[in-house]
This record gives C-alpha cells, sequence and structure tokens, in this order.
C-alpha cells in the first residue's frame, strides 16, 4: 500500500535497499540557500538524492512573482525521470527542520499527480537519534521517465484569494511565525503584515515535543476549532513565499480532512503589487 502523508523511521530503515522507494534529502536554509547542500555532501541517508528549493523546487523569480514560484511542470517532471521516480515508486522526502522545506516537494509531487509521497515523520535528526545509517558517498541512480498528470485545482492565484478574503464562507490560513504574521519582524520580505482576512496558524503548531507530526486525532480537533464550522475544502493556505504553507496542508491530509488550495505566490507574491491590501497587528484588528 502506498504511504500519501508520512513514513517512519521504522519503515524507511526497512525499505532502504528497495529500489522502488525513492528517497530525497530536501534540507535548505533560506538566509543560506547552499548549506542544505553542503550538509547532504558531508552525511545523508543512503541512496538520498539532493533536491535545492531554489534551483529545483521554483522557478526563477520574477518582478510579480514571490520569492519561490512554482517550476516549470515539465522541467520538474524531466529532472524527477533523471532521478529515477516514475508511476512506480515510493517517494519519501526529508529535511532537518521539521519537514518545512521537504513538504514542498511532497506538495510539489502531489500536484503532479504523484500520490505516492510520504514525509519522513521527525526527519534525519529521529533518524540520526536513532543511529541509524549515514553515508557522504554519491548516490546511485537509475533513471525513468517521469510522466506528470498536473493537478491545476490544488493552487489558488492572487485573485481567488482576494476574493477569499472577502467570503465568510471560505478561509485564508498563514503558516508563518505569529510575529511575522503580525507585521512585528520580516526578515525575508520588503513589506511587513498580513494579507486581510487570514487566519494565523504557525507550521510549527503542528509538531509535537519530538520533532514528529501530532497525532491525527490531534490534528483534526485542533483544524476544525480553528475554521469554525468553514468546510475544510474552503481553505487557502498562504505563507511567506508558498513552502512551510505545505505543511499545514500536510497537517490537514494526516488529520483526514479536506487539505484546501494552496497559494503558491503567497505574501511574497502578494505585496509585488501595491493596489493589494496588507493587515498589520493579530488577525482581524
Amino acid at each position: 500500500m502506498k504511504a500519501t502523508t508520512l513514513v517512519s523511521i521504522e519503515e524507511l530503515a526497512q525499505h532502504l535497499d528497495d529500489p522502488s522507494w525513492i528517497v530525497f534529502d530536501c534540507r535548505f536554509t533560506l538566509t543560506d540557500p547552499e548549506a542544505g547542500r553542503r550538509a547532504y555532501v558531508h552525511g545523508h541517508i543512503p541512496g538520498a538524492r539532493y533536491v535545492h528549493l531554489d534551483d529545483d523546487l521554483s522557478s526563477p523569480i520574477t518582478p510579480t512573482s514571490g520569492r519561490h514560484p512554482l517550476p516549470s511542470p515539465q522541467l520538474l517532471s524531466e529532472k524527477l525521470g533523471l532521478w529515477g521516480v516514475d508511476s512506480t515508486k515510493q517517494v519519501v522526502v526529508y529535511d532537518d527542520s521539521f519537514g518545512s522545506m521537504a513538504v514542498r516537494m511532497w506538495w510539489l509531487l502531489r500536484w503532479l499527480g504523484h500520490d505516492a509521497v510520504a514525509l519522513l515523520n521527525g526527519g534525519l535528526p529521529m533518524w540520526m537519534r536513532q543511529k541509524l545509517p549515514v553515508t557522504s558517498d554519491p548516490s546511485k541512480i537509475l533513471p525513468s521517465q517521469f510522466i506528470p498528470h498536473l493537478q491545476s485545482s490544488m493552487q489558488a492565484d492572487a485573485t481567488e484569494v482576494d476574493q477569499a478574503r472577502q467570503d465568510y464562507n471560505r478561509v485564508i490560513i498563514d503558516a508563518r511565525p505569529e510575529d511575522r504574521f503580525n507585521g512585528e519582524r520580516e526578515p525575508l520580505d520588503k513589506v511587513a503584515g498580513h494579507i486581510p482576512g487570514s487566519i494565523n496558524w504557525n507550521f510549527e503548531e503542528n509538531i509535537d515535543f519530538d520533532s514528529t507530526y501530532l497525532p491525527a486525532e490531534e490534528l483534526r480537533e485542533a483544524y476544525l476549532n480553528l475554521l469554525h464550522g468553514i468546510p475544510p475544502q474552503q481553505v487557502i493556505h498562504v505563507c511567506g513565499s508558498g513552502v512551510t504553507a505545505c505543511h499545514n496542508i500536510l497537517a490537514m491530509e494526516i488529520a483526514g480532512l479536506p487539505s484546501g488550495k494552496l497559494y503558491p505566490g503567497s505574501w511574497s507574491e502578494w505585496i509585488t503589487d501595491s493596489s493589494r491590501p496588507i493587515e498589520v497587528g493579530p488577525a482581524g484588528e
């Protein structure tokens, strides 16, 4: 049975030599874009391929885009084939930051129609705490052909977000830390604040004390309380640039809820148009 949300450390350890399982190391630091690649070279889960958020999982920035525009479906599909991914493969993604970077690749594979993709629950830190193998050896890759089946209904654009923020039957959930949402601190973007009408749910609220996702029933209760009766499928997820918002999407999937849509451009795209409204302070103030 394919894994579509989470894979445990134990499950992956049992499949390290399974050619039908492909692992991706997605470590990335927004303030030091090459840190993840350096860390991968130093040591990674055996067989893992490295993917770079800027180079592989995004397209070039434009004056009207966010910091991490969606990649070209064709180019990403070609890369996936070269990395050995096809419709028969189970993909596992991991990082060292609570899944906050790896979830971007999880979402992108689903966007391309590949549902057999799961996050390594606990990531590399838990893998290493269990004293499981790591290596600095290059991974042996047998190329394949990846055929995409684009799921464009998974994404929302700025026009839909603008409509949703004024619709009491929809909700925009912002995954950034509270101080960034409130506009008290903004280390990455030129303008601070949030999209008016949005609510804040820092993605780290999805994480348990041991760096794994909270149990499904706890996530379900938390998100249903957050939505106040709004149907889960009416959610649009945002963050700074369409990365950590995917963490909340995965949390809703784990909870057994329809996960809604991603606004890939998120805050960093929203602020490129000065006619779009912004808000500072807590939600609703």
